[in-house]
């Protein structure tokens, strides 16, 4: 398989990749030339874009043979059988790294000015470069996205050598690749154009992207970082609303987890999707968190997600729009008592591998239609949702996801969790009438 250029190896591996278009994706393409690749895939699957800074650390008599990489928040790999193959020494590799580690914050600054990178905290990070050939800086790129919070990494370039899984040595979660020719011996090969690109055409595609991103957002999308007062402490939050969102859901995270839950995150982003608001937020501060005890208080977390409710119906941002709660673990128990309190109102509620029967006494006087969703291996848990949804006297489901666990964390299942939560608020959800 050979390639005109990057533009169309970009066009051809978007289209293996639509797969995932519609999830939450941040395509990070690797500099230089990986970034017109990355370009066409963000546009092919309407994702954002966003540049992986990573130096090769080249042999110093044959630059093109790379000892190792380096990358941003000091993620460094080096790759062992080259050193022993080339005799490279320690000082010569230190010098060598020196200098690339230069070019690295130099190109930062080029790329990004005073921005900050794109979140891929609980997202899909998506690492896309024209090729993989020791595989050094690609498993530079995956562990950065991995450091800063991705739920899930997916590698994808167009072409590779037969044995580049080896290489990436699992720091990957999915690898996607076009060809892996038999005789491959470089990158290049494999384009009839494989000109270098300049600095300039990575700028310019970045920008492009965000234009694009930006407009497709519309002027009207709030996504911000806010501070939920509640009682007497401050917590962190951050609230994200469509343009024209038809309601903004408020996740309890469970088990001592946080705004930043990628599973919880995940599931928010299916919801952006739906064109439904969310508001992650912190139900107990860092003091809070070091007690055990504190995890399990449903009534003060329930309390939590009250003065949230309250916090949140006062923002201008969200005036009128209907309020649902999706609780995970011990938050949707605390979800459950809060929505069991008349001033809560919620209009729907969905609880995630559930602790349902930490609300007790309180789940008769609950009123919101609530979606109970459990994992099929997870029994029991299945059988303490089936005793408190014996006890709900609202309208009300229970669903059991096949061959997941309590987290979800097998393949496709918590894909199946955001579906099932999207159908459950948008058919639960109108504006609100206060």
């Amino acid at each position: 398989m050979h390639f005109r250029n990057r533009l169309e190896a970009g066009r051809r591996l978007g289209a293996r990749l639509e797969y995932l278009r519609g999830q939450d994706v941040v395509v990070l393409g690797l500099p230089r030339g990986g970034v017109p690749v990355a370009a066409e895939v963000a546009e092919a699957l309407d994702a954002p874009l966003d540049v992986c800074l990573v130096r090769k650390l080249g042999v110093p008599y044959q630059p093109e043979l790379g000892m190792g990489a380096i990358g941003e928040d000091g993620v460094r790999v080096i790759n062992q059988e080259v050193l022993r193959g080339t005799g490279v020494g320690d000082v010569d590799l230190a010098r060598v790294e020196e200098r690339e580690r230069h070019v690295l914050l130099e190109r930062a600054a080029r790329y990004r000015g005073d921005a900050t990178p794109l979140s891929v905290a609980g997202r899909t990070a998506l690492v896309v470069d024209d090729g993989v050939a020791t595989g050094s800086t690609a498993r530079v790129a995956c562990r950065i996205a991995r450091a800063r919070g991705a739920a899930r990494i997916v590698l994808a370039v167009p072409v590779a050598p037969r044995d580049f899984a080896r290489r990436l040595g699992g720091d990957a979660d999915e690898l996607v690749c076009l060809d892996t020719p038999w005789d491959f011996a470089a990158v290049g090969q494999f384009y009839a154009d494989f000109t270098q690109v300049a600095d300039d055409e990575v700028t310019a595609c970045l920008h492009r992207a965000a234009s694009r991103h930006r407009h497709r957002a519309g002027a009207g999308s709030t996504d911000r970082e806010v501070t939920v007062t509640a009682g007497a402490v401050r917590l962190g939050g951050r609230l994200t609303l469509p343009d024209d969102a038809t309601g903004v859901v408020v996740f309890a995270h469970g088990s001592g987890s946080s705004r930043h839950s990628p599973r919880n995150r995940f599931v928010a982003g299916g919801l952006h999707r739906a064109g439904l608001g969310t508001l992650l937020f912190d139900l107990l501060t860092d003091e809070e968190e070091a007690d055990r005890a504190n995890v399990f208080d449903i009534a003060l977390l329930a309390g939590r997600l009250l003065d949230a409710t309250r916090w949140l119906r006062e923002e201008p941002d969200a005036e009128g729009l209907a309020v649902g709660y999706f609780g995970a673990s011990t938050g949707a128990a605390a979800a459950l008592w809060a929505a069991a309190d008349p001033a809560a109102r919620p209009a729907a509620v969905v609880s995630r591998g559930g602790r349902p029967d930490l609300a007790g006494p309180r789940l008769p006087a609950v009123t919101a239609p609530t979606l109970l969703v459990v994992g099929g291996a997870d029994a029991p848990v299945i059988e303490l949702n089936r005793d408190a949804q014996a006890q709900l006297r609202c309208e009300n489901r229970l669903e059991v996801v096949p061959g997941a666990t309590h987290l979800f964390e097998e393949p496709g299942t918590l894909e199946r969790v955001t579906e099932l939560a999207r159908d459950w608020f948008t058919d639960h959800m109108a504006p609100a009438h206060v």
